[in-house]
């Protein structure tokens, strides 16, 4: 996710045809979306959705609505603390399409400590955030809940350099963690992504992705190399950085994602899981292949991370 609030509440693919090698928002608007053949033959995903925003929370069902006949067949929508993360098990309660990642946002993993230390961070509620120890110990008691676990992450760009070892120690305890309950791992990392990569790396986390990463391709690649994946936002024809990784990520490692509300197709306004058939039709451009081939590749890439088909 690109900007923050506090919810406050009480094996590898197979290609299937041929292809070539190569702030100010406005409301979202009822969009007819033509579902093409590709979306009605595969399921299409969103591994990375926040559906407890409060600009989304109060329209959830006419967002599964409308993600169903774009031919969504899974939602992860992603927890950012306790608090959030009780949201979105509820809503996975209600819709059969949507599976709960739980997590802690790196920022959320000492925002206490940079509270007491006079940090400025834009928050949307006075209440008191829960220590990380608190967040953990309501993961460990809710794991057989989570589909996947996440975002976890770091974030150099919010938290000071002063609790980086500090931020680092929780994020090590949480990819433990979902090793060892035997859980995927979403990615959310910020001025950070190599050491991200080292940390993954040293604790033996191989059931990654990292959502919009937003770093150099050439370590993109690399994160591929390590058997990790990496999922494309719906933003991504107006940004260069994804085109690319596109077209040099191996196609076994893609994945699609909205991160919504934000990063939507059209700037200003708020983005929703329908958005990644549009993801997909780029991804059918770029690589010169059919949208049933497309979706095949995605799907099973899907499968691969997480054990099941979307």
């Amino acid at each position: 996710m690109r900007s923050r609030w506090m919810w406050q509440s009480s094996s590898s693919g197979i290609l299937v045809g041929l292809c070539r090698r190569s702030r100010r928002e406005r409301p979202m608007r009822e969009v007819e979306r033509p579902v093409s053949e590709g979306a009605r033959a595969m399921g299409l995903f969103d591994v990375h959705a926040h559906l407890t925003d409060r600009r989304l929370a109060p329209n959830a069902d006419a967002l599964v609505e409308r993600a169903r006949a774009a031919g969504v067949t899974t939602i992860i929508s992603n927890g950012l603390n306790p608090a959030d993360n009780q949201a979105t098990l509820d809503l996975a309660a209600r819709y059969d399409i949507v599976r709960p990642a739980l997590g802690l946002y790196p920022v959320d993993a000492v925002l206490p400590e940079m509270l007491a230390a006079g940090v400025e961070y834009p928050r949307e509620t006075d209440e008191p955030p829960p220590s990380a120890e608190e967040a953990i110990e309501w993961l460990e008691d809710h794991l057989d809940q989570a589909f996947a676990i996440g975002e976890i992450g770091l974030d150099h760009y919010w938290v000071p350099e002063e609790l980086w070892v500090r931020q680092e120690s929780v994020f090590r305890r949480l990819v433990r963690l979902a090793i060892d309950a035997d859980k995927a791992i979403i990615i959310h990392t910020r001025k950070a992504e190599r050491r991200t990569l080292e940390v993954l790396e040293e604790e033996g986390a191989t059931r990654v992705n990292w959502h919009c990463f937003s770093s150099k391709v050439k370590l993109a690649v690399r994160i591929a190399a390590a058997g990790h994946h990496l999922s494309i936002p719906a933003n991504v024809r107006k940004a260069q950085n994804f085109q690319r990784m596109v077209e040099r990520v191996p196609r076994e490692k893609l994945l699609l994602e909205t991160d919504c509300p934000y990063l939507g197709p059209v700037r200003g306004e708020l983005n929703e899981p329908a958005n990644v058939a549009g993801t997909a039709d780029y991804v059918a451009e770029a690589w010169g292949c059919s949208r049933l081939a497309v979706d095949e590749q995605l799907a099973s890439n899907f499968e691969a991370l997480f054990g099941v088909r979307p």
